[in-house]
C-alpha cells in the first residue's frame, strides 16, 4: 500500500437548526448550549485538535455567527479581565484555539441532509483524507484513560490501512431504530480495534438489524467521497445523506469501523443534554459533591 496521507482537516457541520431543543435554541445556536462550564462546540473542536487536526472547517448558515465568534478573540473582555486580575479565566478564553490551527468556515445555504453539508467543503478540503466531527455528539472518554483517546485511536486506524474509518458504540437493542447500524458479517468486534464492514443499514428495525452497534458522529474519510456525494440520489425531503456515501465508499474501497467504550451523549436532545451536563459535573470533584447532594436532597424528599 502505497503511504497514507494524514488527517489534518476536521469538517464540523453546525447548519442545523436545533429543533429537538426548542425553545432554548430559538435565538441560539444549540452548539452554544453549555455543557458544564463551556459551549458544546468547545468540547468538539479540542477533541478534534488534541490529536492533531490543524484546521477546523464548519459548514454554516446565517444566524450561527456566534458560533465563530466564540472561537474568536474578544478584546474587551480579555482586558477586563486582564484588570480584575482574573487570569485563570482569561486562560480559558484566549486558548481555546491554538495560534498554529486555522478556522475556516463555509455556508449551506438549504438545510440538504448531513451529505451536503459535508460536500460544501469540498473545495477546502484539497484532495485530502479529513475527519468529520458531529458537533452535538458529545465523546468522553473514561478518565483513567490519559492517552490514546477514542478519536486519536480512530485516526490511527486510517493511518495504518489508509481505509475509511467510522466510531461505533454499542447501543441497546429496543433503541437500534435510532440509529445507524453496522454490518460485520457475523464477526465479533473487538474494543478498539478496526474492523472491516460488510454493510451499513440506516435506522434498521430490530429483526432486520445485523448488529447493536451504532455509528455515533465520527468520521475519518478518504477525499473520493465526494464522488459519491456527487451522484448519489437525494432521499426524503432531497436531502443528500451520507450513509449513501458510505455505503458506495465500503462497495468500491471497503470501510471499517472502530468501537469504543466511551460514554457517548447526544446533546441535540434533551435527556442526551441533560445527561452530558450531568456527566461532566461528575467529574470535577467539588461539583460532584454538590450533584450528589442535590440529589439526596431530592430524595429525601420526595420530588
Amino acid at each position: 500500500m502505497s503511504s497514507v496521507k494524514p488527517v489534518h482537516k476536521a469538517v464540523i457541520p453546525v447548519a442545523g437548526l436545533g429543533t429537538r431543543m426548542l425553545p432554548a435554541t430559538k435565538a441560539i445556536p444549540k452548539e452554544l448550549l453549555p455543557i458544564y462550564d463551556r459551549p458544546i462546540i468547545e468540547y468538539v473542536v479540542r477533541e478534534a485538535i488534541n490529536t492533531g487536526v490543524r484546521e477546523i472547517i464548519f459548514v454554516t448558515r446565517s444566524g450561527k455567527e456566534a458560533i465563530e465568534n466564540h472561537f474568536d478573540a474578544h478584546f474587551e473582555l480579555e482586558h477586563r479581565l486582564v484588570q480584575k486580575d482574573k487570569n485563570k479565566i482569561l486562560e480559558d478564553i484566549v486558548r481555546i484555539i491554538p495560534d498554529e490551527v486555522k478556522v475556516s468556515s463555509v455556508r449551506q445555504a438549504d438545510a440538504l441532509g448531513l451529505g451536503h453539508a459535508i460536500l460544501c467543503a469540498k473545495h477546502l478540503i484539497n484532495d485530502e483524507p479529513f475527519a468529520v466531527l458531529l458537533p452535538d455528539v458529545l465523546v468522553l472518554d473514561k478518565q483513567i484513560r490519559k492517552t490514546n483517546f477514542s478519536f486519536e485511536i480512530l485516526l490511527k486506524a486510517w493511518n495504518e490501512t489508509g481505509i475509511g474509518q467510522v466510531m461505533v458504540e454499542k447501543v441497546d437493542f429496543d433503541s437500534i431504530e435510532k440509529y445507524g447500524i453496522v454490518d460485520l458479517n457475523k464477526k465479533s468486534s473487538i474494543l478498539f480495534e478496526s474492523c472491516s464492514l460488510k454493510g451499513l443499514i440506516e435506522k434498521p428495525d430490530l429483526k432486520n438489524a445485523p448488529s447493536n452497534l451504532a455509528i455515533l458522529g465520527r468520521y475519518i474519510l478518504p477525499p473520493n467521497i465526494f464522488d459519491f456525494l456527487e451522484n448519489i440520489n437525494p432521499g426524503v425531503g432531497d436531502e443528500i445523506q451520507l450513509t449513501d456515501a458510505l455505503i458506495g465508499l465500503l462497495v468500491e474501497e471497503g470501510l471499517n469501523s472502530v468501537m469504543t467504550d466511551a460514554d457517548v451523549y447526544d446533546c441535540g436532545n434533551k435527556m442526551g443534554y441533560l445527561s452530558a451536563n450531568l456527566a461532566v459535573g461528575m467529574r470535577d470533584p467539588k461539583a460532584r459533591e454538590n450533584i450528589l447532594a442535590l440529589f439526596n436532597k431530592l430524595i429525601d424528599n420526595n420530588f
